[in-house]
């Protein structure tokens, strides 16, 4: 629209002889139970003209009626400026623009952003939380891909401390050389269970503890399971050779097994960090914040920060035995990963239980003097809930992602035949159709609400085919391409001699142009819940199109059944680039 922020400039000047600047226009568009399209607000304007705003808005209207071919009408509500713009506008547009490849298209910014997400540990299989966060980091990735930046994606894999001694002790006292082969379990799973018979135990030995008269805490310390646990953590951090062995083949098992996940959810990472390589760096960033007066040292050695003054408290960074805390560690990764890779700006995807963390991590790095410092963003983002007794786990107290995933294709499998949609396929492409409708169902579920809120999810409810849900926006897709399959569409700008465009059609070519804008503001937010529902009212505005329009297959005006099918290949076209973003498979047929 720049022929209108061009057209208000000159219309200010020649009207009240005066200069504005570009970002004084601000360009809406128009309220539905209005007429028109675009919609200016002259409030700014009021102190040039030196009249009521209705009457400035009807000077400026007045103005680009008669000086701008695009704009054939306008009204004035208070102090709103509404513009009809002429149809041949839109249909240029359609043709010129948004028919083009380059419309979709990504044009680089030259800049470089780092996306670190997923991060579990290697106790246990990933889980229902960890399924908000791996797909939404990817699809922040995506996102920022689209609109142009660099994108480097990493995982910081918690591979370290004592709740995986844990795993390894309850497995090395109870596993019986068992594997992820002879049990039939994923590495992870297998793991997993040694973790939970570790918790199993130690609370029966803290139940006999408290029996014999220790308190709870008491107790709670001086288990024999705990004790050995911490034992075997300071072996490995000794470098003990058969503890590192048990930690490596144990780890391996997980890593399997997190790989067979994450190509379930479609998710993938350019880097992996691990704990074990990273918990002894920021010792040095200790050093250099003494040397700069940003660290203190108390009387027992330990080394602190003093945050009062920011609405923080102290913080300490170092233990008086010289050994790292969690702060110190991150520290240290985070110029790290800075070194490695030199980005703009480095984006956690981690959840709102870390908030205060973060903060006092981004800041200590500030005060450090970190010229990268200020690139840090954490996408905090809330917990995720199941309606009770909607799916059991494997352990009955968190829902893993495995069982899930299975969920999910089981009721996709379960709906589409009862929808008698897959009649006529073949075995394999029902497979990959119940597997696209289910996940797709789980990830647009996910990613339509903002991060920061805390969602309930049902999965009965993700998978409809009617609604707000990834499975409505596949279909629409699939019934548009299947229209274009029929009419055995190929491109071309159609004659619009004595053409006119319905009202739905308008707001489709409306809608659709706003692709390029959508992206760049979810990005700005890094919130793929402005594109989720973004597709949503594309795929709902596109089912009342096609419904009011005659049957576009039978059309006999050439040009008009043109023009249509141009309108739908658009529509398919913006759905499958913008639910790539969100890393869900839009089929071909359903």
């Amino acid at each position: 629209m720049n022929f209108i922020v061009a057209g208000a400039i000159k219309a200010v000047k020649e009207l009240y002889e005066q200069e504005i600047a570009e970002n004084v226009i601000n360009i809406q568009e128009t309220r539905k139970e209005f007429e028109g399209q675009v919609t200016i607000v002259v409030f700014p304007f009021v102190r040039f003209s030196k009249k009521s705003p209705e009457e400035t808005a009807n000077d400026i209207g007045r103005y680009l009626q008669e000086k701008v071919n695009e704009v054939v009408g306008f009204n004035v509500v208070k102090g709103f400026l509404n513009l009809s713009i002429a149809e041949s506008y839109w249909i240029d547009l359609l043709n010129n623009t948004l028919l083009v490849p380059s419309f979709l298209s990504i044009k680089p910014k030259g800049e470089k952003v780092m996306v670190e997400y997923s991060s579990p540990n290697t106790n246990k299989p990933l889980h229902l939380g960890h399924v908000r966060n791996n797909l939404l980091g990817y699809a922040v990735s995506e996102l920022l891909k689209a609109d142009g930046y660099e994108v480097v994606k990493v995982n910081l894999v918690n591979d370290r401390g004592i709740h995986i001694c844990k795993s390894m002790l309850a497995w090395q006292k109870w596993g019986n050389g068992e594997t992820p082969e002879s049990s039939g379990l994923k590495g992870d799973h297998l793991v997993g269970k040694y973790y939970v018979v570790f918790d199993k135990e130690y609370k029966k030995e803290i139940g006999a503890l408290v029996a014999e008269g220790q308190t709870e805490e008491e107790a709670k310390k001086n288990a024999p399971l705990i004790k050995a646990a911490q034992q075997m953590l300071l072996k490995w951090e000794q470098g003990d050779s058969e503890v590192v062995a048990l930690w490596e083949k144990m780890n391996g098992w997980v890593y399997q097994g997190f790989d067979v996940t994450y190509k379930k959810l479609g998710v993938d990472f350019d880097k992996y960090y691990y704990e074990s390589n990273t918990y002894l760096l920021g010792k040095d960033t200790v050093e250099e914040g003494l040397a700069k007066g940003v660290f203190f040292k108390k009387e027992d050695g330990s080394v602190w920060i003093d945050l009062t003054a920011d609405g923080l408290d102290q913080k300490l960074v170092l233990r008086a035995d010289g050994t790292s805390v969690y702060i110190t560690q991150d520290l240290g990764t985070a110029q790290m990963k800075y070194d490695d890779f030199k980005m703009d700006k480095s984006i956690y995807v981690v959840g709102n239980e870390q908030d205060y963390h973060f903060k006092v991590l981004f800041l200590i790095l500030e005060k450090l003097g970190k010229s990268w410092a200020k690139g840090l963003y954490h996408l905090s983002y809330g917990m995720v809930d199941l309606p009770s007794g909607k799916m059991k786990s494997r352990e009955g107290t968190v829902v893993d992602a495995d069982d899930l995933i299975a969920e999910m294709v089981d009721t996709a499998k379960q709906k589409t035949e009862d929808l008698g949609k897959t009649n006529d396929f073949s075995e394999a492409d029902k497979q990959e159709l119940y597997s696209t409708i289910g996940l797709g169902a789980l990830k647009y579920f996910l990613l339509k609400v903002e991060p920061k809120k805390r969602l309930l999810f049902d999965p009965a409810e993700s998978i409809d085919f009617q609604g707000n849900t990834g499975p409505f926006i596949q279909y629409t897709h699939a019934r548009i391409k299947s229209l274009l399959s029929r009419a055995e569409y190929q491109f071309k700008v159609p004659s619009y001699a004595d053409l006119n465009l319905t009202p739905t059609e308008l707001d489709m070519v409306m809608l659709l142009a706003k692709y390029p804008t959508e992206v760049a503001e979810a990005a700005k937010a890094y919130s793929p819940a402005f594109i989720a529902n973004y597709l949503y009212e594309v795929a709902k505005l596109f089912n009342k199109f096609y419904h009011e329009v005659p049957p576009i297959i039978k059309e006999e005006n050439e040009a008009l059944k043109q023009h249509r099918l141009n309108i739908c290949r658009l529509s398919a076209d913006v759905i499958k680039a913008g639910m790539g973003i969100l890393g869900i498979k839009v089929p071909e047929r359903m």
